[in-house]
Protein backbone atom coordinates (compact mmCIF):
# COMPACT_ATOMS: atom_id res chain seq x y z
CA UNK A 1 0.00 0.00 0.00
CA UNK A 2 1.53 3.69 -0.89
CA UNK A 3 -0.88 6.16 1.05
CA UNK A 4 -1.24 6.18 5.01
CA UNK A 5 -4.79 5.64 6.17
CA UNK A 6 -5.87 9.06 6.21
CA UNK A 7 -5.03 9.69 2.41
CA UNK A 8 -7.60 9.55 -0.68
CA UNK A 9 -6.07 7.50 -3.66
CA UNK A 10 -5.97 7.75 -7.21
CA UNK A 11 -7.75 5.74 -9.15
CA UNK A 12 -6.67 4.76 -12.52
CA UNK A 13 -8.05 5.47 -15.84
CA UNK A 14 -6.95 2.37 -17.24
CA UNK A 15 -5.81 -1.26 -15.46
CA UNK A 16 -2.10 -1.42 -15.27
CA UNK A 17 -0.74 -4.67 -17.00
CA UNK A 18 1.79 -7.13 -15.94
CA UNK A 19 5.19 -6.17 -17.27
CA UNK A 20 8.43 -7.89 -16.03
CA UNK A 21 10.76 -6.25 -13.72
CA UNK A 22 13.71 -6.70 -16.50
CA UNK A 23 11.11 -4.26 -19.03
CA UNK A 24 9.51 -1.77 -16.82
CA UNK A 25 11.41 1.97 -17.11
CA UNK A 26 14.13 1.98 -14.89
CA UNK A 27 13.43 5.65 -14.02
CA UNK A 28 10.02 5.16 -13.27
CA UNK A 29 9.22 4.74 -9.30
CA UNK A 30 8.32 0.86 -8.77
CA UNK A 31 4.93 2.22 -6.85
CA UNK A 32 3.66 3.99 -10.22
CA UNK A 33 2.78 0.16 -11.18
CA UNK A 34 1.46 -1.04 -7.89
CA UNK A 35 -2.23 -2.43 -7.78
CA UNK A 36 -3.28 -1.13 -4.34
CA UNK A 37 -3.32 2.44 -6.31
CA UNK A 38 -6.43 1.82 -7.78
CA UNK A 39 -7.68 0.39 -4.43
CA UNK A 40 -8.94 1.55 -1.10
CA UNK A 41 -6.40 2.61 1.56
CA UNK A 42 -9.06 1.07 3.92
CA UNK A 43 -8.49 -2.45 2.55
CA UNK A 44 -4.58 -2.14 3.85
CA UNK A 45 -5.22 -0.45 6.62
CA UNK A 46 -7.33 -1.40 9.92
CA UNK A 47 -9.78 0.95 11.29
CA UNK A 48 -9.49 1.78 14.62
CA UNK A 49 -11.33 -1.18 17.11
CA UNK A 50 -11.31 -3.42 14.19
CA UNK A 51 -12.74 -6.82 15.24
CA UNK A 52 -10.69 -9.87 15.02
CA UNK A 53 -12.46 -11.40 12.06
CA UNK A 54 -13.08 -8.55 10.23
CA UNK A 55 -9.11 -7.65 10.14
CA UNK A 56 -8.37 -11.14 8.84
CA UNK A 57 -10.99 -11.05 6.38
CA UNK A 58 -9.77 -7.31 5.39
CA UNK A 59 -6.15 -8.52 5.80
CA UNK A 60 -6.37 -11.54 3.28
CA UNK A 61 -8.36 -9.41 0.85
CA UNK A 62 -5.58 -6.88 0.87
CA UNK A 63 -3.28 -10.43 0.17
CA UNK A 64 -5.18 -11.25 -3.01
CA UNK A 65 -4.63 -7.79 -4.39
CA UNK A 66 -0.81 -7.70 -3.68
CA UNK A 67 -0.82 -11.40 -4.99
CA UNK A 68 -1.43 -10.32 -8.37
CA UNK A 69 0.42 -6.89 -8.34
CA UNK A 70 3.90 -6.90 -10.81
CA UNK A 71 5.65 -4.54 -7.94
CA UNK A 72 4.48 -6.90 -4.85
CA UNK A 73 8.72 -7.68 -4.34
CA UNK A 74 9.89 -3.95 -4.15
CA UNK A 75 6.86 -3.15 -2.48
CA UNK A 76 7.52 -5.45 0.47
CA UNK A 77 11.22 -4.88 0.04
CA UNK A 78 10.27 -0.70 0.76
CA UNK A 79 8.14 -2.06 3.81
CA UNK A 80 10.64 -3.83 5.34
CA UNK A 81 13.71 -1.34 5.14
CA UNK A 82 11.39 1.28 5.81
CA UNK A 83 10.05 -0.07 8.11
CA UNK A 84 6.32 0.50 7.72
CA UNK A 85 4.77 -0.22 10.72
CA UNK A 86 1.06 -0.65 9.68
CA UNK A 87 -1.05 -1.87 6.85
CA UNK A 88 -0.55 -4.26 4.40
CA UNK A 89 2.40 -3.93 2.36
CA UNK A 90 3.74 -6.37 0.06
CA UNK A 91 1.20 -9.16 0.68
CA UNK A 92 2.56 -8.85 4.32
CA UNK A 93 0.93 -7.81 7.22
CA UNK A 94 2.58 -5.32 9.80
CA UNK A 95 3.02 -8.89 12.08
CA UNK A 96 4.32 -10.57 9.37
CA UNK A 97 7.01 -8.04 8.40
CA UNK A 98 8.33 -8.45 11.98
CA UNK A 99 8.70 -12.33 11.66
CA UNK A 100 10.84 -11.71 8.84
CA UNK A 101 12.76 -8.65 10.32
CA UNK A 102 13.76 -10.23 13.08
CA UNK A 103 14.67 -13.41 11.16
CA UNK A 104 16.70 -11.27 9.22
CA UNK A 105 18.16 -9.80 12.04
CA UNK A 106 19.25 -13.90 13.28
CA UNK A 107 20.83 -14.73 10.27
CA UNK A 108 22.71 -11.35 9.83
CA UNK A 109 23.72 -12.31 13.52
CA UNK A 110 25.28 -15.54 12.66
CA UNK A 111 26.25 -14.97 9.44
CA UNK A 112 28.43 -12.39 11.20
CA UNK A 113 29.55 -14.83 13.86
CA UNK A 114 30.17 -17.70 11.57
CA UNK A 115 33.26 -14.79 9.73
CA UNK A 116 34.57 -13.85 12.82
CA UNK A 117 34.89 -17.44 13.96
CA UNK A 118 36.58 -18.24 10.58
CA UNK A 119 38.65 -15.27 11.00
CA UNK A 120 39.78 -16.61 13.84
CA UNK A 121 40.54 -20.20 12.64
CA UNK A 122 42.55 -19.03 9.82
CA UNK A 123 44.44 -15.91 12.11
CA UNK A 124 45.43 -18.77 14.99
Amino acid sequence: MLQPPHSSLQVAAVPAQRVPARDRDQDAPWHTEAVCRRDEAGLFFAPSKEPTAARLSREEAAKRVCSRCPVMVECREHALLQPEPYGVWGGLTAAERRVVLARRRRRDLELKKAARASANRMAG
